[in-house]
């Protein structure tokens, strides 16, 4: 139950909002009680039981009881039967059970529209909690997760706990005050048969329980089978041109029908234990009901007649009532398993904390002004380590190229300024204060970044560049553009810059793409650059297009420039040479070419005419 107050705790207002429902939910079932109850005297009258009154009681003195309740009731209806004879007072019942009856459902209405406030905002802000909680964690978090489990926790799993909200505030906080009402008014009639009732009720409860406890652990296999098949469809749709290309279409399916298979499995096993709980609830209620018409009607049937002909059926009536609440309670215990399952993994995530965090009271970098220094940095994913006591000072202005072989830590070394991860040993500085010490935003103003896959979104042309940046202006975009000689291919798509460029830019070219994550870059005007392999996936052309834009923005930049194409560093003030996790060489173009090391072999193996200016 703890997991479900917490999902409640999302709703705005809950504590007004829950004092509504009940009061409403009280009231409804009050009403919804008197429609029964006045079925007595309606029994009695058409009984002849009202034939012979010697004289009308008394008008009640208030207090907070049932018997005050009765005695008015008594009071005007006795009066009624009395001085308008029996079929007025027939009329004054039946005018009574209309009247509870429109409050009943008036109030049944009003929770239920209280029910529904409760569950949109509910279902919105945990939604928010979730994309809110993901977009702070660690890039590292997102190599190791599947995203189409992500996806069904902010989808499917939610999904599960708005439906196990509405079904439990309806089942498990109001049904258990409705019978215990309906329990009562069972006692004012007759508190022999209400406790007889009370000895079989248990049976019920013992049978449903142990089909519940069944259900918890299925309900959180089904939903990770559900986030593996969403994972898998994710994969398929991305790569569907190397699926086609490697003839693989018979893999994805096999793979996916495999999972599919065991979450159809889950799926059925749950429905079935969900659709027993209600016929044998129901089996055993007629059971219950069968017992209590053999002992009520003994009472009845006596000499000394314990039980009224009139109240026994009441009682049957209002017994009859307390079955639907009981199968609802039972039904949404069975939903709360459900959800309280998918609320385990939602807050799984939530409760996640973020690896790269601001430290409280941390300063803000406002500008940059001297030097990026790595001090005895180590790091390590998991246990093999990656960097291995780097030492390297990049000054203000500088191009500094990091080459070598795949696998060597270039990349990671270039993450490690923004705070993409933190070093495992050492530190890492902007003008001697370590970056740990930095406020996280402020740190991330100061630096642009361009990557070999151009990241873009399903938006327009000019809300890609001007990503991150409220209040930018056109003017701006389009010289930005034109740096990064965008705005040529731009001003030939159909809407310009508002043209909408699908999904991760597929409308455009390899070339293009790469270019507006410049033009983003160039607007953004950081005065850290960092370079990953921004052209390597170019035709020639392209390259050349994107070279000249690279040049455009690197001027008057601290730039980190991570390339296998030497060609595109070799005006680079400094060459650092990293392999296995250590700094192997280090020196310009020419001082490095001349030295008989790995910088040489590598130009070599790409062709001197492709470098040497």
């Amino acid at each position: 139950m703890n997991s479900f107050f917490r999902i409640l705790s999302y709703a705005n207002k809950l504590r007004t909002r829950l004092a509504f429902f009940f009061g409403y939910s009280i009231l409804g079932i009050i009403f919804g009680a008197f429609n029964i109850v006045l079925v007595m005297p309606m029994l009695n009258v058409l009984f002849k039981q009202t034939k012979n009154i010697p004289t009308i009681p008394p008008m009640p003195e208030f207090t907070v009881s049932t018997d005050y309740v009765t005695g008015l009731f008594n009071h005007y209806f006795l009066q009624i039967v009395v001085n308008q004879g029996a079929l007025n007072s027939l009329l004054f019942v039946c005018a009574l059970i209309v009247s509870c009856v429109i409050l009943a459902n008036l109030f049944r209405y009003l929770e239920r529209v209280m029910a529904t406030k409760i569950r949109v905002d509910l279902v919105k802000n945990i939604r928010m909690d979730i994309f809110k909680k993901v977009t702070q964690l660690h890039i590292g978090y997102f190599n190791n997760e599947r995203k189409g489990d992500l996806i069904s926790r902010f989808t499917n799993d939610v999904n599960e706990v708005e439906n196990a909200v509405m079904n439990s505030l309806k089942a498990v906080l109001k049904e258990p005050i409705t019978i215990v009402v309906y329990f009562f008014v069972l006692f004012t009639i007759s508190s022999q048969l209400t406790l007889f009732t009370l000895l079989v009720l248990p049976i019920t409860g013992g049978v449903l329980a142990e089909i519940i406890k069944r259900l918890k652990k299925q309900a959180t296999q089904s939903q990770e089978s559900l986030g593996r098949i969403l994972n898998i469809l994710d994969e398929t749709f991305s790569g569907m041109r190397v699926i086609k290309a490697f003839n693989a279409r018979n893999f994805v399916i096999d793979k996916i029908e495999k999972e599919s298979g065991f979450y159809r499995k889950m799926s059925k096993s749950m429905s079935y234990k969900n659709e027993l709980a209600s016929p044998v609830s129901e089996i055993l209620g007629v059971l219950i009901i069968s017992g209590i018409i053999f002992f009520g009607g003994n009472m009845v049937l006596s000499e000394d007649a314990t039980l009224e002909p009139a109240a026994f059926m009441t009682f049957l009536a209002v017994f009859a009532m307390i079955i639907q609440p009981a199968k609802n309670f039972s039904n949404g215990i069975t939903s709360l398993q459900r959800g309280t399952a998918s609320a385990n993994r939602i807050f799984s995530l939530i409760d996640m904390q973020p690896v790269i965090t601001s430290k409280p009271n941390a300063g803000e970098l406002s500008s940059f002004e001297n030097e990026i220094e790595f001090k005895n940095v180590s790091f390590a994913y998991d246990t093999d380590p990656v960097l291995k006591t780097i030492n390297l000072t990049i000054k203000k202005g500088k191009t500094v190229a990091l080459v070598g072989p795949s696998g060597g830590g270039k990349s990671t070394l270039a993450d490690l300024i923004p705070r993409f991860y933190d070093p495992v040993e050492g530190q890492v500085l902007i003008d001697g204060v370590s970056l740990r010490d930095l406020e996280l935003e402020s740190l991330r103003k100061q630096i642009g970044v361009v990557t070999q896959e151009s990241i873009l979104f399903n938006d327009t042309i000019f809300n890609n560049i001007a990503f991150g940046m409220p209040h930018v202006s056109e003017e701006d975009v389009i010289k930005a553009a034109k740096i990064a000689n965008a705005h040529d291919f731009i001003s030939q798509t159909e809407n310009g810059y508002q043209t909408y460029i699908g999904e991760r830019g597929s409308k455009l070219s390899g070339g293009q793409r790469q270019r507006l994550s410049i033009a983003r870059a160039v607007l953004k005007n950081p005065p850290i650059l960092i370079l990953d392999e921004a052209t390597s996936a170019l035709d020639s052309e392209s390259e050349r297009l994107v070279q000249d834009a690279l040049f455009n923005l690197m001027k008057n930049r601290t730039s980190i420039v991570i390339a296998h194409r030497l060609s595109t560093i070799q005006h680079a003030d400094e060459i650092i040479v990293i392999q296995q996790g250590l700094i192997s060489e280090r020196g310009t173009h020419d001082e490095l070419n001349s030295q008989n090391g790995l910088y040489r072999k590598l130009a070599s193996m790409q062709g001197t005419e492709r470098w040497q200016g």
